[in-house]
């Protein structure tokens, strides 16, 4: 099966996975709850427990390199969705190998919020404006000091609790569609990266309308300064 064929059939079902202290966590999956390049996420109770969790379903492409669970496992920051446990599974029939992230489940994104708010004709009042700047710039803080860059940061990619108004940035390793030219496969790249010196980096990454001037101009030697104009 090909790439985007394995993403676009991808279901997640009742399942169950054992921990590295020997207990099993059994999974009872909702609803889905998101879509998109890298897969899947869905909305996810643990039976034992009663917890809300959500499970992100990537796909396993061969051809690229993802690096989503090596930064994931680094990250302990209030303001980034926290990585609970992790395991791999198979498509009955396929070979297809996935990974299945179990994240924190925070309800609502800060682009649903402003659509909600331009519905009702209203605006995002700027207490909150400030304060969700200021926790974003928190979380930025905390990857740059790590030499982690983002590159991809838009609302879509920042999750927001309702009720205490904390956010929390996700997202580190949506990856962009291949694209083909004449018949031949490009590089599929991950948006988060650990920047390398000595490294070139691809300059088409980012959402285009929270693109850095740099990025637009097809720099390739860039800095993690590239995630602040998205900011």
């Amino acid at each position: 099966m090909d790439a985007e064929a394995a993403i676009r059939g991808i279901t997640l079902e009742d399942s169950s996975h054992v921990l590295s202290d020997g207990r099993t966590i059994h999974y009872h999956v909702e609803r889905q709850i998101g879509y998109g390049s890298f897969g899947a996420v869905f909305h996810v109770v643990v039976v034992e427990t009663g917890e809300v969790v959500a499970i992100k379903k990537i796909f396993q492409d061969k051809r690229i390199k993802n690096r989503e669970l090596q930064i994931m496992r680094q990250l302990h920051h209030a303001n980034i969705v926290q990585l609970k446990h992790c395991f791999y599974s198979h498509v009955d029939n396929s070979d297809d190998l996935y990974l299945n992230l179990v994240l924190e489940f925070v309800p609502q994104t800060i682009y649903g919020v402003v659509c909600q708010m331009k519905e009702r004709r209203a605006r995002l009042p700027m207490i909150y404006v400030k304060l969700y700047v200021y926790q974003l710039c928190c979380a930025l803080g905390y990857l740059h000091s790590l030499g982690i860059c983002h590159r991809d940061i838009k609302p879509q990619n920042v999750l927001l609790h309702p009720s205490t108004h904390v956010i929390k940035l996700c997202d580190f390793g949506r990856s962009v569609i291949m694209l083909i030219y004449s018949g031949i496969f490009t590089e599929m790249t991950h948006s988060a990266k650990m920047l390398q010196p000595s490294e070139p980096n691809v300059s088409y990454i980012c959402s285009r309308f929270y693109r850095a001037p740099e990025l637009i101009l097809g720099a390739t030697d860039y800095t993690t300064a590239i995630g602040i104009p998205s900011t």
